[in-house]
């Protein structure tokens, strides 16, 4: 049985008989080959391009003709100095220049031996009793200090110590050991639903919802600074306070191994059933 081959226009030509061939599909069929052979072309000329483009260069550059450097050399010829005259004086040196005397720093003067009535006294002699012989020095009789000490001699009593003011220590939000309540967080669950009482303004209006109570959580497990950070109302808010404020003293927290406040937020929840 013999197969024939038939050109690939008329395999479309059959393909595409009774078919719409203004369609788009039947020209891009008849043009394919022609655009693959055309872009082959086209791509190994590009490639060989590239790949030869160093040996090209090369060669360019051959034919460019390299500027060569000029070396200027010259002969540069110093005057000779002028001769001397031996019939003229030589110039005379420059006048010598002593340097200032060194000042001394401390004087010392030597003891010179004088007789009493050549020594001048740098301040005045006190006054002697013929100098004060027609001057009335006062008219105003004061009785001497009790125990015969004049109290202006004395030295004065010391300052009282002032006493510094307590820093207040600082309160931690986070710590590397936080507090716990006693027996753990089990234990606190059960001491709230031991101890809180629901309001019955609340439980008439049903009002629901976590009440947010902070305090501080001092050195000693102690409780203090209880103010409620968020509340729902109808009671639930003065009740949260008194059952945290009934609690007993907490484990206290600690960073770096000592013991710290922390300021601690517990929510209470209020809940109908």
């Amino acid at each position: 049985m013999s197969q024939y081959l038939l050109p690939k226009f008329v395999m479309d030509d059959i393909v595409f008989e009774g078919r719409n061939q203004e369609y788009g599909a039947y020209l891009l069929r008849r043009i394919h080959d022609r655009i693959m052979s055309r872009s082959l072309i086209i791509g190994l000329l590009f490639f060989t391009l590239l790949a030869t483009s160093p040996v090209i260069l090369k060669l360019v550059k051959g034919f460019i003709p390299k500027a060569e450097d000029e070396l200027l050399m010259k002969e540069v010829v110093l005057t000779d100095a002028p001769p001397m005259d031996p019939s003229k004086p030589p110039p005379p040196p420059p006048p010598k220049v002593d340097p200032p005397p060194v000042k001394d720093q401390i004087r010392f003067v030597p003891p010179k031996v004088m007789k009493d009535e050549e020594v001048q006294h740098e301040e005045p002699p006190p006054p002697d009793l013929t100098d004060l012989k027609d001057k009335d020095v006062s008219t105003e009789n004061r009785e001497g200090e009790e125990g015969g000490i004049d109290a202006s001699l004395q030295e004065p009593p010391p300052a009282p110590a002032i006493e510094e003011e307590k820093k207040e220590e600082e309160t931690f939000s986070w710590v590397e050991q936080m507090p716990e309540f006693p027996d753990g967080q089990t234990a606190m669950s059960k001491y709230i639903v031991n101890n809180l009482k629901y309001p019955s303004i609340a439980r008439e209006n049903d009002i629901q919802g976590n009440v947010l109570v902070q305090f501080v959580i001092g050195t000693d497990g102690s409780i203090s600074k209880v103010k409620v950070a968020r509340g729902i109302g109808g009671g639930c808010d003065e009740e949260a306070l008194r059952v945290v404020k009934s609690m007993p003293k907490w484990r206290p927290g600690k960073q770096n191994g000592k013991t710290v406040p922390v300021l601690f937020t517990l929510p209470i929840k209020f809940r109908l059933e």
